[in-house]
């Protein structure tokens, strides 16, 4: 879990799209924090700081403290927009947390120990189907990534969220079936041969019929 963090922000008053481009042109970003069964509040952060803690990884994992001309509310970054062309934040929700909060979060997925496993040395492709899943987490313990251990994996080989050993509190969201994170791929040019083989030994078979 990644350490907390603190944000200075202002409360501001008009919103849409005018007053938006005016608090970027001032080296603002426009954001909002809502939920928790309160009314949504309307801020600008500064765009530096804002601008590094997204790009430093783990800013949706990360529950922060946001400082609201003195008033402290802490939040979880929900959602963020980058501008297309420049990469920089252009607009920023938050959720709104407590200590007994438990929310639903995207928690990316990070593999170890590739040399371990015998299926990607013989030249199999790690064939990622899931690089982040939805889980239910405590909002003050959110995992800033779900480790896979590829030791032993062979080529064909699957691995499935049920074989996975998550943090305490943590669950995956989808609880109707055994999805697949990812497989180990046999190359192109093993399948090629393997398939060689087998034709081969088909015919041999009916050869001997």
């Amino acid at each position: 879990m990644s350490e907390q963090y603190e944000l200075k922000a202002e409360a501001r008053e008009r919103v849409g799209k005018g007053s938006a481009r005016q608090l970027r042109r001032n080296g603002k970003v426009p954001a909002v924090i809502y939920g928790d069964k309160q009314p949504p509040i309307s801020i600008a952060l500064p765009y530096k700081e804002l601008f590094l803690k997204i790009h430093s990884g783990g800013f949706r994992t990360t529950v922060a403290t946001i400082d609201v001309d003195g008033k402290k509310i802490q939040v979880l970054p929900k959602d963020y927009q980058l501008d297309p062309v420049r990469d920089y934040p252009v607009h920023v929700d938050f959720l709104r947390v407590s200590e007994k909060s438990v929310v639903q979060v995207n928690i990316p997925v990070h593999f170890t120990n590739e040399e371990a496993a015998p299926g990607i040395k013989r030249g199999g492709v790690l064939n990622i189907v899931r690089h982040e899943i939805e889980f239910t987490a405590p909002a003050n313990a959110i995992p800033d990534f779900i480790e896979i251990d590829l030791t032993g994996k062979q080529l064909g080989d699957s691995i499935h969220i049920s074989a996975i050993s998550l943090p305490k509190g943590v669950t995956s969201v989808i609880q109707d079936r055994d999805f697949t994170i990812a497989t180990i791929a046999a190359p192109a040019g093993l399948k090629s041969e393997e398939g060689a083989a087998t034709e081969e030994a088909e015919t041999e078979e009916k050869e001997g019929e």
